[in-house]
Protein backbone atom coordinates (compact mmCIF):
# COMPACT_ATOMS: atom_id res chain seq x y z
CA UNK A 1 0.00 0.00 0.00
CA UNK A 2 1.13 3.51 -0.77
CA UNK A 3 1.16 6.82 1.05
CA UNK A 4 -1.08 9.64 -0.19
CA UNK A 5 -1.34 13.20 1.09
CA UNK A 6 -4.89 14.42 1.53
CA UNK A 7 -4.81 18.07 0.54
CA UNK A 8 -6.62 19.16 3.71
CA UNK A 9 -3.64 18.01 5.83
CA UNK A 10 -1.65 20.91 4.36
CA UNK A 11 -4.59 23.25 4.18
CA UNK A 12 -2.58 26.29 3.10
CA UNK A 13 -1.48 24.59 -0.10
CA UNK A 14 -3.41 25.10 -3.32
CA UNK A 15 -3.78 22.21 -5.74
CA UNK A 16 -0.64 23.38 -7.56
CA UNK A 17 1.32 23.64 -4.32
CA UNK A 18 0.08 20.26 -3.06
CA UNK A 19 1.04 18.59 -6.33
CA UNK A 20 4.47 20.20 -6.21
CA UNK A 21 4.87 19.22 -2.55
CA UNK A 22 4.00 15.60 -3.26
CA UNK A 23 6.56 15.47 -6.05
CA UNK A 24 9.28 17.07 -3.94
CA UNK A 25 8.64 14.66 -1.06
CA UNK A 26 8.50 11.59 -3.26
CA UNK A 27 4.80 10.86 -2.83
CA UNK A 28 2.92 9.33 -5.74
CA UNK A 29 -0.68 10.17 -4.81
CA UNK A 30 -2.77 13.07 -3.57
CA UNK A 31 -6.31 13.37 -2.25
CA UNK A 32 -8.03 16.51 -3.52
CA UNK A 33 -10.95 18.64 -2.31
CA UNK A 34 -13.59 20.05 -4.59
CA UNK A 35 -13.29 23.60 -3.22
CA UNK A 36 -9.58 23.80 -3.96
CA UNK A 37 -10.04 22.14 -7.34
CA UNK A 38 -12.63 24.79 -8.20
CA UNK A 39 -10.24 27.56 -7.15
CA UNK A 40 -7.44 26.10 -9.28
CA UNK A 41 -9.84 25.24 -12.09
CA UNK A 42 -10.83 21.68 -12.93
CA UNK A 43 -8.98 21.53 -16.25
CA UNK A 44 -5.83 23.01 -14.72
CA UNK A 45 -6.03 20.58 -11.78
CA UNK A 46 -6.32 17.64 -14.17
CA UNK A 47 -3.32 18.91 -16.10
CA UNK A 48 -1.24 19.39 -12.95
CA UNK A 49 -1.77 15.91 -11.54
CA UNK A 50 -1.28 14.21 -14.90
CA UNK A 51 1.90 16.07 -15.76
CA UNK A 52 3.26 15.27 -12.30
CA UNK A 53 2.39 11.59 -12.73
CA UNK A 54 0.31 11.52 -9.52
CA UNK A 55 -2.64 9.32 -8.72
CA UNK A 56 -5.70 11.04 -7.26
CA UNK A 57 -6.48 8.75 -4.34
CA UNK A 58 -9.81 10.46 -3.65
CA UNK A 59 -11.91 13.50 -4.35
CA UNK A 60 -13.61 14.98 -1.30
CA UNK A 61 -16.46 15.29 -1.20
CA UNK A 62 -19.91 14.44 -2.38
CA UNK A 63 -22.89 13.70 -0.20
CA UNK A 64 -25.06 15.84 2.09
CA UNK A 65 -28.05 13.95 0.78
CA UNK A 66 -30.43 14.20 3.72
CA UNK A 67 -31.98 17.65 3.27
CA UNK A 68 -34.73 15.98 1.28
CA UNK A 69 -36.14 14.89 4.64
CA UNK A 70 -37.57 18.36 5.21
CA UNK A 71 -41.33 18.52 4.65
CA UNK A 72 -43.06 19.66 1.49
CA UNK A 73 -41.60 21.63 -1.36
CA UNK A 74 -38.55 22.66 0.67
CA UNK A 75 -37.52 19.04 1.02
CA UNK A 76 -38.13 18.23 -2.64
CA UNK A 77 -36.11 21.23 -3.79
CA UNK A 78 -33.28 20.42 -1.39
CA UNK A 79 -33.16 16.81 -2.59
CA UNK A 80 -33.04 17.91 -6.24
CA UNK A 81 -30.20 20.38 -5.48
CA UNK A 82 -28.25 17.68 -3.65
CA UNK A 83 -28.57 15.27 -6.57
CA UNK A 84 -27.48 17.96 -9.03
CA UNK A 85 -24.42 18.85 -6.97
CA UNK A 86 -23.44 15.21 -6.57
CA UNK A 87 -23.70 14.59 -10.29
CA UNK A 88 -21.29 17.49 -10.78
CA UNK A 89 -18.98 15.95 -8.18
CA UNK A 90 -19.08 12.62 -10.03
CA UNK A 91 -18.20 14.36 -13.28
CA UNK A 92 -15.27 16.10 -11.56
CA UNK A 93 -14.02 12.81 -10.10
CA UNK A 94 -14.21 11.24 -13.55
CA UNK A 95 -12.16 14.07 -15.09
CA UNK A 96 -9.52 13.68 -12.36
CA UNK A 97 -9.51 9.87 -12.69
CA UNK A 98 -9.97 9.80 -8.92
CA UNK A 99 -9.96 6.39 -7.28
CA UNK A 100 -13.20 7.33 -5.54
CA UNK A 101 -15.55 10.15 -4.64
CA UNK A 102 -15.82 10.32 -0.86
CA UNK A 103 -19.45 10.65 0.23
CA UNK A 104 -20.17 12.40 3.55
CA UNK A 105 -23.88 11.69 3.52
CA UNK A 106 -25.21 14.51 5.70
CA UNK A 107 -26.77 14.83 9.14
CA UNK A 108 -30.33 15.40 10.26
CA UNK A 109 -32.32 17.33 7.64
CA UNK A 110 -31.90 21.06 8.13
CA UNK A 111 -29.09 20.84 10.70
CA UNK A 112 -26.13 22.81 9.41
CA UNK A 113 -22.58 21.64 10.19
CA UNK A 114 -21.15 23.39 13.21
CA UNK A 115 -24.12 25.77 13.62
CA UNK A 116 -26.65 26.01 16.50
CA UNK A 117 -30.13 24.64 16.02
CA UNK A 118 -32.75 27.24 15.07
CA UNK A 119 -34.25 28.91 18.13
CA UNK A 120 -37.75 27.70 17.35
CA UNK A 121 -36.72 24.06 17.16
CA UNK A 122 -37.40 23.07 20.76
CA UNK A 123 -41.11 23.90 20.42
CA UNK A 124 -41.80 23.40 16.71
CA UNK A 125 -39.18 21.35 14.91
CA UNK A 126 -40.73 21.88 11.49
CA UNK A 127 -40.94 25.63 12.03
CA UNK A 128 -37.33 25.59 13.12
CA UNK A 129 -36.36 24.18 9.74
CA UNK A 130 -34.96 20.82 10.79
CA UNK A 131 -36.12 17.26 11.42
CA UNK A 132 -35.32 14.84 14.24
CA UNK A 133 -36.27 11.86 12.07
CA UNK A 134 -32.97 9.94 12.03
CA UNK A 135 -34.42 6.82 10.40
CA UNK A 136 -36.01 8.98 7.71
CA UNK A 137 -32.71 10.74 7.06
CA UNK A 138 -31.04 7.39 6.47
CA UNK A 139 -33.83 6.48 4.05
CA UNK A 140 -33.13 9.66 2.09
CA UNK A 141 -29.50 8.57 1.74
CA UNK A 142 -30.60 5.22 0.33
CA UNK A 143 -32.96 6.97 -2.11
CA UNK A 144 -30.24 9.31 -3.31
CA UNK A 145 -27.79 6.45 -3.72
CA UNK A 146 -30.26 4.68 -6.00
CA UNK A 147 -30.19 7.76 -8.24
CA UNK A 148 -26.46 8.39 -8.12
CA UNK A 149 -24.87 4.94 -8.23
CA UNK A 150 -25.86 4.18 -11.86
CA UNK A 151 -24.75 7.66 -12.93
CA UNK A 152 -21.38 7.10 -11.24
CA UNK A 153 -21.05 3.65 -12.78
CA UNK A 154 -21.59 5.01 -16.28
CA UNK A 155 -18.66 7.38 -15.70
CA UNK A 156 -16.31 4.92 -14.06
CA UNK A 157 -16.50 6.57 -10.65
CA UNK A 158 -16.75 4.67 -7.36
CA UNK A 159 -18.84 6.32 -4.64
CA UNK A 160 -17.17 5.77 -1.26
CA UNK A 161 -19.60 5.99 1.66
CA UNK A 162 -17.78 7.38 4.69
CA UNK A 163 -19.14 6.63 8.16
CA UNK A 164 -18.31 9.42 10.61
CA UNK A 165 -17.83 9.19 14.36
CA UNK A 166 -21.20 9.44 16.17
CA UNK A 167 -20.34 12.93 17.43
CA UNK A 168 -21.00 14.09 13.87
CA UNK A 169 -24.34 12.33 13.44
CA UNK A 170 -26.50 15.46 14.00
CA UNK A 171 -24.86 17.65 11.39
CA UNK A 172 -22.56 15.71 9.06
CA UNK A 173 -23.27 12.00 8.69
CA UNK A 174 -26.17 9.82 9.77
CA UNK A 175 -23.93 6.84 8.99
CA UNK A 176 -21.84 6.20 12.09
CA UNK A 177 -20.42 2.70 11.61
CA UNK A 178 -18.65 0.86 8.86
CA UNK A 179 -21.38 -1.76 9.02
CA UNK A 180 -24.09 0.81 8.26
CA UNK A 181 -22.16 2.14 5.27
CA UNK A 182 -21.42 -1.36 4.01
CA UNK A 183 -25.05 -2.44 4.22
CA UNK A 184 -26.07 0.56 2.10
CA UNK A 185 -23.47 -0.32 -0.52
CA UNK A 186 -24.40 -3.97 -0.98
CA UNK A 187 -27.25 -3.56 -3.52
CA UNK A 188 -24.76 -2.08 -6.01
CA UNK A 189 -21.74 -3.47 -7.86
CA UNK A 190 -18.52 -2.96 -5.92
CA UNK A 191 -17.22 -0.93 -8.86
CA UNK A 192 -19.99 1.62 -8.20
CA UNK A 193 -20.29 1.87 -4.42
CA UNK A 194 -17.75 1.14 -1.71
CA UNK A 195 -16.84 2.34 1.76
CA UNK A 196 -14.17 4.42 3.47
CA UNK A 197 -12.23 3.14 6.47
CA UNK A 198 -11.14 6.30 8.29
CA UNK A 199 -9.35 5.51 11.54
CA UNK A 200 -10.54 8.66 13.32
CA UNK A 201 -14.16 7.75 12.74
CA UNK A 202 -14.20 3.98 13.24
CA UNK A 203 -11.40 3.01 15.66
CA UNK A 204 -13.83 2.69 18.59
CA UNK A 205 -16.33 0.32 16.90
CA UNK A 206 -16.41 -3.15 18.54
CA UNK A 207 -17.44 -4.67 15.19
CA UNK A 208 -14.74 -2.89 13.20
CA UNK A 209 -12.59 -5.89 12.33
CA UNK A 210 -15.60 -8.04 11.49
CA UNK A 211 -16.93 -5.35 9.16
CA UNK A 212 -13.55 -4.70 7.53
CA UNK A 213 -13.37 -8.41 6.66
CA UNK A 214 -16.97 -8.31 5.44
CA UNK A 215 -16.27 -5.26 3.29
CA UNK A 216 -13.43 -6.91 1.42
CA UNK A 217 -12.90 -5.32 -1.95
CA UNK A 218 -15.60 -2.74 -1.28
CA UNK A 219 -13.02 -0.78 0.73
CA UNK A 220 -12.49 2.15 -1.60
CA UNK A 221 -10.31 4.32 0.63
CA UNK A 222 -8.20 3.89 3.75
CA UNK A 223 -7.68 7.21 5.53
CA UNK A 224 -5.57 7.64 8.65
CA UNK A 225 -5.05 10.17 11.38
CA UNK A 226 -5.15 9.94 15.17
CA UNK A 227 -7.97 10.62 17.62
CA UNK A 228 -6.78 13.22 20.09
CA UNK A 229 -7.72 13.20 23.76
CA UNK A 230 -9.10 15.42 25.01
CA UNK A 231 -10.82 16.69 21.90
CA UNK A 232 -10.58 20.44 21.22
CA UNK A 233 -13.63 22.68 21.61
CA UNK A 234 -14.15 22.40 17.85
CA UNK A 235 -14.31 18.62 17.57
CA UNK A 236 -13.84 18.81 13.81
CA UNK A 237 -10.21 19.73 14.54
CA UNK A 238 -9.57 16.71 16.79
CA UNK A 239 -7.77 14.80 14.04
CA UNK A 240 -4.12 14.50 15.04
CA UNK A 241 -0.85 13.28 13.61
CA UNK A 242 -0.54 9.52 13.82
CA UNK A 243 1.04 8.61 17.14
CA UNK A 244 -0.25 11.69 18.97
CA UNK A 245 -3.53 10.14 20.10
CA UNK A 246 -5.20 6.92 21.21
CA UNK A 247 -5.48 4.79 18.04
CA UNK A 248 -3.61 1.52 17.58
CA UNK A 249 -3.07 1.67 13.82
CA UNK A 250 -1.25 -1.55 13.00
CA UNK A 251 -4.11 -3.99 13.70
CA UNK A 252 -6.42 -1.85 11.55
CA UNK A 253 -3.87 -1.67 8.74
CA UNK A 254 -3.36 -5.45 8.90
CA UNK A 255 -7.13 -5.99 8.72
CA UNK A 256 -7.51 -3.65 5.74
CA UNK A 257 -4.68 -5.42 3.95
CA UNK A 258 -6.14 -8.84 4.74
CA UNK A 259 -9.48 -7.71 3.29
CA UNK A 260 -7.77 -7.24 -0.07
CA UNK A 261 -7.24 -3.48 -0.16
CA UNK A 262 -4.20 -2.54 -2.26
CA UNK A 263 -4.85 1.18 -2.74
CA UNK A 264 -3.29 4.24 -1.21
CA UNK A 265 -3.21 5.06 2.48
CA UNK A 266 -4.34 8.67 2.67
CA UNK A 267 -3.34 10.89 5.58
CA UNK A 268 -6.17 13.35 6.29
CA UNK A 269 -5.67 15.66 9.27
CA UNK A 270 -7.87 18.54 10.45
CA UNK A 271 -5.89 20.29 13.16
CA UNK A 272 -5.28 23.99 13.81
CA UNK A 273 -1.68 23.56 14.97
CA UNK A 274 -0.77 21.37 12.01
CA UNK A 275 -2.44 23.78 9.61
CA UNK A 276 -0.38 26.63 11.10
CA UNK A 277 2.90 24.73 10.72
CA UNK A 278 5.23 24.72 7.73
CA UNK A 279 3.56 22.35 5.22
CA UNK A 280 6.89 20.83 4.19
CA UNK A 281 7.65 19.97 7.80
CA UNK A 282 4.17 18.49 8.14
CA UNK A 283 4.73 16.23 5.12
CA UNK A 284 8.09 15.11 6.46
CA UNK A 285 6.43 14.16 9.75
CA UNK A 286 3.61 12.39 7.88
CA UNK A 287 6.15 10.23 6.05
CA UNK A 288 8.00 9.31 9.23
CA UNK A 289 4.85 8.50 11.22
CA UNK A 290 3.44 6.49 8.32
CA UNK A 291 6.47 4.25 8.42
CA UNK A 292 6.78 4.07 12.20
CA UNK A 293 3.14 4.03 13.33
CA UNK A 294 0.76 3.10 10.53
CA UNK A 295 2.34 0.31 8.49
CA UNK A 296 1.42 -3.18 9.66
CA UNK A 297 5.01 -4.36 9.33
CA UNK A 298 6.56 -1.45 11.22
Amino acid sequence: MRLSLNQRTTRRWSVAEAVDGCVRHGLEAVGLWREEVAEQGLAESVKLVREAGLRVSSLCRGGFLTAGGLPGDAGRRAFARALEDNRRAIDEAAELSAACLVMVVGGLPGVRPGEPLPAASAREPAAGGFSRDLAGARERVAEALAELAPYAGERGVKLALEPLHPIYCPDRAVLSTLGQALDLSLPYPEEQVGVVVDTFHVWWDPRLFEDIARAGRRIASYQVCDYLHPLPADVLLGRGMMGDGVIDFRPITRAVQAAGYTGDIEVEIFNAEIWAADPDEVVATVKARYEDVVLATG
